[in-house]
């Protein structure tokens, strides 16, 4: 009876031996009783929900707090970095193109790259406002030493100021690269990411040079963030991810591979979103293929509205299949030009230096190899880990050909160049791979998000040792950066940084020695003070003294040099680029 009496209190439809939800609620949590109005002490449930806002308010700007303080981190490196270092082998090409634009509006110099990039340098020449004469004559190479050196400028001040708007824009990247992971895999996985782009020392060094990898690889890789979020307002974005890519082919033709790539994840973005509508995701395809070709137009155009194609190098011919292909490209004159002088430059046999020995033409594996070495253990390991998870977890699959299809493309068509100089031609890896990395903090396990944060520690302590020293950065698994001139060569390790540094060196400690250099840059020795003179040059017998070698010409020594490093002995090395030798 007491049974029934139970059941029947229940009321119908609840099975004995079960309780309502509300009476399950009541057991766990009792009710507060209804308080009077006025004073008094808040009740609990109220004051857990007061703590639970005040908590997502603290999030709230917590998030952006760490991102800016890690973006404050990595502008701090780079301004340091182009302010200590003197211009690089590449820089016064593009710092004289730039400034030719700005005064003389002509398609002339640096035909092998189009504008784009070098319309971005020339904002800061815009503030700097170098002298600049037009009526010298002499290769791109010799206009900017001349420019730099020669016209009564402040190499200094001018580099600096040609440096900072690819600042800017490297820390608008890192912006991207955190609001894609944001987006896709949440708000750690965003600041993981975050964090694995600005302690890139790849990044940082080459983020911080008056170049043009970083603007080309960044704009890839917005244009994959902008075609994911095309998935949702593709009238919105595909015209976006059009025009991020065609500022990417605008900066440097090595982009060109990423074209059918981004069109077909269009494609699958479009179809995703609306299943069965094959004219509507093929038109997609369309829209940022168009897009991407007219702002490629439109770069042109801003340098010279008539189009004037003027280089100052010759053109070379390209016969057979790759000069019919050139022809057919839907792009300017100049465009067309700088392509046939690249296929001109990748049948040149360059020789290249990979773990001790000197080859001449390419090694496939050299640029893996190279990532093996410059890239921080810790990265390394979430690099794997993250596209593992990309392609492992179910839910995480639909993202993973937008963070891994573009840079394995890119790469593959990388390892297949002939110049083996340096990671900068595959930097787009730690751009799109600091994203897909992130995805370790999404999988469900315990450790994914403490082995996450430990990892992502180990990579910005290895970091931060290198500081300045990013450019011949290595891992610990090679010795850091004081030995990556063992395993590497040119912009790996010596891209003629350190001239200013080794002028410094020299006053400092070896006032008044005698000194024999070998440098490998575009700087000038004696407008820092470094008054050497040749040593390959003179018998050997006559060279006694201070023996400064780049460390690229070191590693490919031959003959004389090679007789003169071997008999001398090292005592000193400035920025891990160049080393001093008494003789």
């Amino acid at each position: 009876m007491a049974a029934r009496d139970r059941s029947r209190r229940r009321g119908p439809g609840v099975p004995a031996g079960r309780m309502m939800a509300s009476e399950q609620q009541s057991v766990l949590e009792p009710d507060v009783p209804d308080l009077p109005a006025g004073p008094g002490p808040l009740p609990r449930r109220t004051a857990a929900v007061r703590l639970a806002a005040a908590l997502r308010a603290r999030r709230r700007w917590l998030v952006p707090a760490l991102a800016v303080l890690l973006l404050a981190q990595m502008a701090a490196a780079m301004v340091t970095t182009a302010v200590q270092q003197t211009p690089t082998i590449d820089e016064p090409v593009y710092v004289a193109t730039a400034t030719d634009y700005l005064h003389e509006h002509r398609l002339r110099y640096n035909t092998e790259h189009p504008p784009l990039g070098k319309l971005v340098i020339m904002a800061g020449l815009a503030v700097a406002d170098p002298h600049y004469d037009p009526s010298y004559r002499g290769d791109q190479g010799q206009v900017g030493r001349h420019l730099l050196y020669s016209s009564g400028n402040d190499p200094w001040r001018v580099m600096l100021w040609a440096r900072l708007p690819v600042i800017a824009l490297t820390l608008l990247f890192g912006l991207v690269a955190f609001a894609f992971a944001r987006e896709v895999l949440g708000t750690a996985a965003g600041l993981l990411a975050l964090a694995l782009y600005c302690f890139s020392p790849d990044l940082v060094a080459h983020g911080s040079l008056a170049t043009l990898d970083v603007p080309s690889a960044g704009f890839v890789l917005t244009a994959a963030w902008l075609v994911w979020r095309a998935r949702r307002r593709p009238r919105l974005y595909l015209p976006l991810a059009g025009a991020a890519l065609g500022a990417s082919l605008a900066t440097k033709m090595s982009a060109l591979p990423a074209v059918p790539v981004l069109m077909a994840l269009a494609v699958v973005s479009v179809w995703g979103a609306r299943p069965g509508r094959a004219p509507r995701a093929l038109t997609a395809a369309a829209v940022v293929a168009v897009t991407a070709v007219a702002v490629v137009w439109l770069s042109y155009l801003a340098v010279d509205p008539r189009l004037r194609a003027l280089s100052a190098q010759p053109v070379p011919a390209v016969p057979g299949l790759r000069g019919f292909l050139v022809g057919l490209m839907p792009f300017p004159q100049s465009y067309r030009d700088g392509m046939r002088m690249q296929f001109a430059m990748e049948d040149y046999p360059w020789q290249g230096y990979l773990f001790g020995h000197v080859y001449t033409g390419s090694r496939w594996y050299y640029l893996p190899a190279a990532l093996l070495v410059k890239t921080p253990l810790g990265m390394l390991a979430l690099w794997a880990a993250g596209a593992v998870a990309l392609l492992w977890v179910r839910r995480l699959r639909r993202v993973a050909p937008y963070l891994l299809l573009p840079p394995a493309v890119l790469l593959a068509s990388a390892m297949t160049g002939s110049r083996d100089f340096g990671t900068r031609y595959a930097i787009f890896m730690p751009m799109f791979l600091a994203v897909a990395g992130a995805a370790v903090v999404t999988v469900r396990r315990r450790w994914a998000r403490p082995v996450g944060g430990a990892l992502v520690l180990f990579v910005a302590v290895s970091s931060l040792r290198a500081f300045p020293f990013y450019l011949p950065y290595a891992n610990e698994a090679f010795g850091g950066p004081a030995k990556t001139h063992l395993w590497l060569h040119d912009s790996n390790v010596d891209w003629g940084q350190d001239l200013g540094r080794l002028a410094d060196r020299l006053r400092e400690r070896y006032p008044g020695e005698r000194i024999w250099l070998v440098y490998k840059g575009s700087g000038v020795p004696a407008y820092y003070g470094v008054h050497a003179a040749d040593p390959r040059k003179v018998p050997p017998g006559k060279v006694h003294g201070l023996l400064v070698v780049s460390d690229s010409s070191a590693a490919k020594a031959r003959g004389t040099l090679a007789e003169l490093i071997d008999s001398s002995r090292p005592v000193d090395d400035v920025g891990h680029s160049i080393t001093i030798y008494r003789r």
